[in-house]
Order: structure tokens, then sequence, then C-alpha cells
């Protein structure tokens, strides 16, 4: 699922030539994901560098992700408890 997310959020993102002849790129749908690169391909390559980064800090501190094409990536998992071995 997380794969699919990435795929489809770097489906999403907007990239545009700068003046000084660099790319800009962005991700609408996720604040703060951002990018800039010699090349094009450069910048789509950094862009997804920072979006992976961007969605384990979210995971990590368990901040609401955005959703994107249905994918949710903030349900709960339930960890079972582990069983004492003394019980």
């Amino acid at each position: 699922m997380l794969l699919e997310y990435v795929e489809e959020a770097m489906e999403r993102a907007v990239y545009e030539k700068l003046d000084d002849g660099t790319f800009g790129g962005r991700i609408p749908a996720c604040p703060g994901v951002v990018a800039t690169g010699k090349t094009l391909s450069q910048c789509q390559k950094e862009l997804q560098e920072i979006l992976d980064g961007w969605l384990i800090i979210k995971l990590r501190h368990g901040d609401k992700i955005p959703l994107i094409k249905g994918i949710n990536l903030n349900q709960q998992r339930h960890v079972p408890a582990l069983r004492s071995l003394h019980a």
C-alpha cells in the first residue's frame, strides 16, 4: 500500500522550469514536499526521496497523512500484546 501511495503521489507532482534554468517540483496534496534539480529527471528523483522521508516522519510521529486516490495510510494498526512467558 505504501508503494502505491508513493506512485500515486508522484503522478500528481507538478513541475516547472525556474528562471535560472533548473526545475522545481512539488506534490500539492503533501504540504512541504518540494524539490529542485538541475534537470527534470534530477528534480523528480529528489522529489521522490523527499516524499519518502516525509512519509517516514509522518508515520513515525502518527501525523495525519492526506488521502491520495483513496489510499489511507492513517489506519491504526493493532499490534497484539505479547504474552508473558510466566503466565
